[in-house]
């Protein structure tokens, strides 16, 4: 087909901006999708994205409209997933920036925007939810302005919901959206921007051909891991299904049955070959993505080590930017010790592995990864705090920071500065997008960001603030190793650096926690916090008391005395040796990672 006749664009946008129901209008208005079949969110095929209402993961679909093919990619919308946005940026010509008209202008549409502009994509505007009492087009129209320096006619207006406009934006994507530019005589060549395992058809890697065209029957090869396979089958991706081709062409997105069996032949990132051509150049992938927080994953059961390992394997083919390697802890057994974007990226890794694979598990509490420098001039990174050496062998530690962006209405900007005062953020300037709506920008380290920060903005703003985060380099942090010792028995799940004025309040928050979760044994439990062999928490579990003077129906007191007596010293036999072992349950240890 030829090229001029093929547009390539995503839709970018904060959360909850409207972009999966926009795209479901489009596939609609194409016809791409039979009304009939026809549901909310068509794209979003997990269940985890239909029960949370949120975009997990890229999804390519392919319209007609007009006599012109429209490739679309819906882009998930949260801070933690913005790795799934730059790669299908890289896969693109062109992007739809929505914008909701009642919130405006938030964190991640200036992110998403950037990542955008990087690309050298074009933009268009686009202002969703006009059908809505609160939509507030001619204030987001000037907010929209002021960000892209555009002028007001470029800005379009549509309803997602009822499918106003959207006729109108189809249109303009074909207007101005340029079409591909590649080189149909020249070798084939493509780029993987998304992958998954089928266990019917092995490697199914979602491609975009960049020069030349790939036949069904033919070998292809992997550029970086030199994977050979055949195309055993091709064609476009629909909501609906695959479409099977004999052949895609120049400037078209689709699929590719490569038949690999080895999960890590086929990377994403990656350039697909023909076999028989020989010297080709490699296209740019993506940047190695860089982890933002490690955690550590254990299967309850010792015995599943190996079924996780095949799952994390799986994951990673569909999950580019989940990074892992193997760990041994005498609590906890054999398990991962994963790199992840953030805590929401955690808690759809834990839960799409126990409800895909069936693995129940135990994670430990996050942290960010710390740079220690020896005192012989040589630099170590930790991953998990019972990495960190004796004090006596460093010199120094360094953290990750962040330069962060807070979009909020301009009545919170003293308790948003108050927050991130509290989480040691420094301040750097203010700007304003409208009389109504500022955005801030500070440096933080990322500790005092991953966890539940979030959350706490969200209070104090009413709901109304959001944010973007961005990596940009370390400084020094003055951190300590915090143990959690259960009934005196160190729990290597609990441990986690902190700084060190902070150490006490930590401690205690953890050690609360640990005393409400924990059920009651028959001896006396004891919660401690300790840093080294300094203890700066502490509390105890009450024993569960049996009546053991139950049976007893009159005589002389010594005799009650003399059973309470004998319990005491059971109990303090039972704490002393072990005997009553302290198992703690998979809630209390979700509680302490909640914070």
């Amino acid at each position: 087909m030829d090229q001029n006749l093929i547009r390539n664009f995503c839709i970018i946008a904060h959360i909850d901006h409207g972009k999966s129901t926009l795209a479901d209008r489009m596939l609609e208005m194409t016809g791409t999708v039979d009304k009939r079949k026809m549901k909310d969110q068509i794209l979003d095929s997990m269940d985890l994205e239909r029960e949370k209402g949120i975009t997990i993961k890229l999804t390519p679909a392919r319209m007609h409209y007009e006599g012109h093919i429209l490739n679309l990619i819906d882009t998930p919308g949260h801070v933690d997933f913005n790795y799934e946005v730059s790669r299908s940026l890289a896969a693109v010509e062109g992007a739809v920036l929505l914008v909701d008209s009642t919130q405006g202008v938030q964190a991640q549409t200036i992110g998403n925007l950037y990542l955008a502009l990087a690309e050298d994509l074009t933009i268009i505007p686009v202002l969703n939810k006009i059908d809505l009492p609160a939509a507030d087009v001619p204030r987001r129209r000037q907010e929209l302005m002021q960000l892209l320096g555009c002028s007001p006619d470029e800005i379009l207006t549509v309803s997602g919901k009822t499918g106003e406009g959207v006729p109108l934006l189809l249109q303009e994507i074909i207007k101005r959206i340029p079409a591909p530019q590649g080189d149909a005589t020249r070798p084939s060549r493509a780029l993987i921007f998304d992958s998954f395992y089928d266990d019917y058809k092995g490697v199914v890697a979602y491609i975009r051909v960049v020069d030349g065209s790939f036949h069904k029957g033919k070998n292809v090869r992997m550029f970086a891991t030199h994977a050979q396979g055949e195309i055993l089958e091709l064609g476009a991706i629909n909501p609906t299904g695959w479409q099977p081709a004999d052949t895609l062409e120049t400037g078209q997105i689709g699929y590719l049955v490569t038949g690999l069996k080895d999960i890590q032949g086929c990377r994403v990132g990656d350039t697909v070959i023909a076999a028989d051509h020989g010297a080709v150049e490699h296209l740019l992938g993506y940047k190695e993505v860089k982890p933002m927080v490690y955690a550590g994953l254990f299967p309850q059961e010792g015995s599943d080590f190996q079924r996780l390992r095949e799952a994390m394997d799986r994951l990673k083919l569909n999950d580019a930017a989940l990074t892992f390697e193997p760990e041994h802890s005498p609590a906890l057994g054999y398990g991962f010790r994963c790199g992840l974007l953030g805590m929401l990226h955690l808690e759809i890794v834990k839960e799409r592995l126990e409800r895909e694979y069936d693995l129940p598990l135990v994670i430990t509490v996050p942290s960010v990864g710390y740079t220690v420098y020896k005192k012989g001039g040589e630099k170590m990174m930790i991953k998990s705090p019972l990495e960190l050496p004796d004090p006596s062998f460093y010199d120094h530690i360094e953290e990750p920071w962040v330069k962060v962006d807070i979009v909020t209405p301009n009545d919170f900007i003293g308790a948003v500065m108050s927050l991130v005062q509290d989480r040691r953020g420094m301040y750097k300037n203010t700007e304003y997008l409208s009389d109504a709506q500022a955005i801030l920008h500070y440096e933080m380290p990322l500790s005092m960001v991953i966890v539940d920060f979030y959350d706490k903005l969200k209070s104090v703003t009413s709901g109304y603030a959001s944010l973007n985060y961005e990596w940009f380099g370390e400084r020094m942090a003055d951190v300590v190793r915090m143990d959690i010792l259960v009934a005196e028995e160190p729990e290597e799940a609990f441990a986690t650096l902190v700084y060190r004025d902070e150490a006490e309040r930590v401690g205690r928050r953890v050690i609360s926690v640990l005393k409400d979760s924990i059920p009651k044994q028959w001896f006396v439990i004891k919660l401690q916090a300790a840093i080294g062999g300094k203890v700066v928490a502490a509390e105890r579990i009450s024993a569960l008391r049996k009546d053991v003077t139950a049976k007893l129906y009159g005589g002389d007191v010594t005799r009650k005395r003399k059973l309470l007596e004998k319990q005491k010293k059971g109990k303090a036999k039972m704490a002393e040796f072990g005997k009553g072992k302290v198992q703690i349950p998979t809630s209390a240890y979700l509680e302490v990672l909640k914070r």
